[in-house]
């Protein structure tokens, strides 16, 4: 039962997102909640400026409603070993870090009203702050809880193809909890650029993660792993080239981080650069950019970071190149499943 409750799930929370998709772009807009397109892309995204952003609350408000709505008896009670407190990890990550993002996509919009800053929102060194705060609050609570027997499957580090099983220690534990949620945060915020592509690879790499789970018997996880799938196909129902709005960090940052975490849970987070190589190349090729920028003192690697921009400038359409990054998703989620299954 525990598979098609979560395919029925994930298709509600299409359904519902779809339903009020079109409303929430309405308030957006009355809201003059709309895109700001830095002044280093303007060449190639300017035409999207003013496009309604901040629609990755289509993603979360579904999510955290119908998974409390399946697990609440059994938050309150903890009475059945299917689901129970642990929802409230990857539930308490996502709401966090859409809080953060939402709050930097809000100061942007209001700066770039006041043209101030060319409308940034807030500093990367206090992002990159407040989510390693969030991150390690986070892991030192879960690294707790394992230790008394939650979360078997995050208490060990399985080495696909050789079918090792190496425990892993709290002390090593927690700072790669933090690497894994702030790392994937920040990848699918860069990946978040071109219409459909951060909602298409995240939608793949939570079912590639729900199979994983439902392999493992995790059938709360793996309800959470198909709700974000339905919820991300509801935002790319309107985010699909030309998009009619925008994920905005208060998705990407709540999506990438939520990923991280049920990388963890599983144990399987090794498989987390195969599994999301698309926003992994996108976080690696700005990080080579920037430290090639400084050690040759104003060359570029790139023609423009992150690597999508690169091909948008060598004639690659946006649709050929979502299209072609969901084509190299897919094919590494399998790939990262069936290491999953060694």
């Amino acid at each position: 039962m525990g598979l098609p409750l979560a395919l029925t799930v994930g298709a509600l929370a299409f359904v519902l997102g779809v339903i009020w998709g079109g409303p929430l772009i309405e308030i957006l807009r009355r809201l003059r909640i709309g895109k700001n397109i830095r002044l280093e892309i303007q060449d190639i995204q300017g035409k999207k400026a003013g496009t309604p952003t901040m629609g990755g609350i289509l993603i979360v408000l579904p999510v955290i409603i119908i998974t409390i709505a399946l697990n609440v008896v059994n938050i309150i009670h903890s009475r059945s070993a299917i689901t129970g407190p642990s929802i409230l990890v990857p539930l308490f990550v996502m709401v966090s870090f859409a809080v953060l993002g939402g709050l930097d996509d809000w100061v942007g919009v209001r700066r770039s009203q006041g043209s101030v800053r060319f409308g940034e929102g807030l500093t990367g060194r206090v992002k990159m702050l407040i989510q390693i705060v969030l991150a390690g609050i986070v892991a030192v609570l879960f690294s707790l809880y394992s230790r008394d027997g939650g979360f078997s499957f995050a208490n060990q580090i399985p080495l696909p193809l050789l079918g090792i099983v190496i425990p892993i220690s709290p002390i090593l534990f927690i700072p790669i909890m933090i690497f894994c949620i702030v790392g994937m945060a920040n990848a699918v915020n860069f990946t978040d650029g071109l219409d459909g592509l951060a909602g298409i690879i995240s939608a793949s790499a939570f079912a590639a993660y729900g199979i994983i789970a439902y392999l493992q018997g995790q059938i709360f996880l793996v309800q959470l792993c198909f709700i974000m799938v339905g919820a991300c196909f509801a935002f790319l129902w309107f985010n699909a080239h030309p998009a009619q709005m925008f994920m905005g960090d208060i998705g990407s940052m709540a999506l990438g981080a939520t990923l991280g975490v049920v990388a963890i849970m599983t144990g399987q987070w090794l498989l987390l650069p195969i599994i999301a190589i698309v926003p992994v190349a996108e976080t690696v090729s700005v990080i080579l950019q920037v430290l090639y920028y400084k050690a040759t003192k104003g060359k570029r690697l790139f023609l423009r970071t992150p690597i999508h921009h690169t091909f948008e400038l060598v004639g690659w359409s946006e649709t050929q190149i979502v299209q072609r990054f969901w084509l190299v998703g897919i094919l590494a989620a399998m790939i990262g499943v069936a290491l999953a299954l060694l």
